[in-house]
């Protein structure tokens, strides 16, 4: 499935480049290769496919890729991993470093056999960044391809998420997950929500579970930090974020930040957000 194009007036003026990977990637016959970009808000790619497997990867910020029936959301703790010759397209709604390693077919053996988002430990993070301060596109000499098999020997240990902000399959379940994206400051109790589409809670409770593999509340706290995420990247104030997603005080939007993320929202900005070092 193609990605919607978005409005033309959210749309950066220059073309997107991502396309024009294909047929460069496709050729290589080296056993790894990276590539390093940078895009605007705005950027997007129509579905397409590479002979080679690869990991995406930006390190600050969230970026979405779908497949025919996967919309893969990441934060930067995670990469998008797509298997060889699996069609996908991407959206990126702001700006974004990005980094993908790509691995021919023979060494996806060990990695899922279908898109995923995959942990992005230190190691992996403090590789792609060396590669990508020295510019190493094909590792070549001994050294590099010893990090690269690093690299994916970490990917093949990596933890395995389905997607971070699953979607729902069911009308209803998409009616509440629709207006919660609109309105992630939304207190409504899964009661209140079950009565909006005319179902019990219990009922609502069991798609949640059976369709987005977690209760509601666990949903609306990954959309409150995926939202705080790119709020914190704007530059945008803890006590403004908390507000505008409903939090009571800010001290319980930081201690729900630090359970998702692992670091207070400070600590966040200063480790994945470019130049708020």
């Amino acid at each position: 499935m193609s990605p919607r194009k978005p409005p033309a007036t959210q749309r950066v003026q220059r073309p997107s480049r991502l396309q024009l990977v294909t047929s460069v990637v496709d050729e290589v016959t080296a056993p790894f290769h990276l590539r390093y970009d940078e895009f605007g808000a705005g950027t997007w790619a129509d579905a397409h496919s590479h002979r080679l497997g690869h990991l995406n990867y930006t390190p600050h910020g969230t970026f979405s890729m779908q497949t025919a029936d996967l919309q893969l959301v990441a934060p930067p703790q995670y990469g998008v991993w797509i298997p060889p010759g699996t069609e996908h397209g991407c959206y990126l709604q702001h700006v974004a470093v990005y980094r993908a390693f790509y691995v021919q077919p023979e060494l996806c053996t060990a990695l899922p056999r279908t898109a995923c988002l995959l942990k992005i430990s230190p190691i992996v993070k403090s590789i792609l960044a060396d590669f990508s301060h020295r510019n190493v596109v094909t590792p070549a000499t001994a050294q590099d391809l010893r990090l690269a098999q690093v690299l994916l020997d970490q990917m093949c240990g990596s933890q395995v998420e389905g997607s971070y902000l699953p979607q729902a399959r069911t009308p209803a379940l998409q009616t509440v997950l629709q207006a919660l994206s609109l309105h992630p400051d939304d207190k409504s109790t899964v009661a209140e929500w079950a009565s909006r589409v005319h179902m019990t809670e219990r009922t609502l409770a069991r798609h949640c579970q059976l369709e987005l593999g977690m209760t509601l509340g666990e949903w609306r706290q990954r959309l409150r930090y995926l939202r705080a995420v790119d709020a914190l990247e704007h530059g945008e104030s803890v006590q403004r974020i908390a507000l505008e997603l409903g939090f009571s005080t800010p001290s319980a939007f930081i201690a729900m930040f630090q359970r998702e993320a692992g670091l207070t929202p400070e600590q966040f900005r200063r480790e994945f957000v470019p130049d708020a070092r």
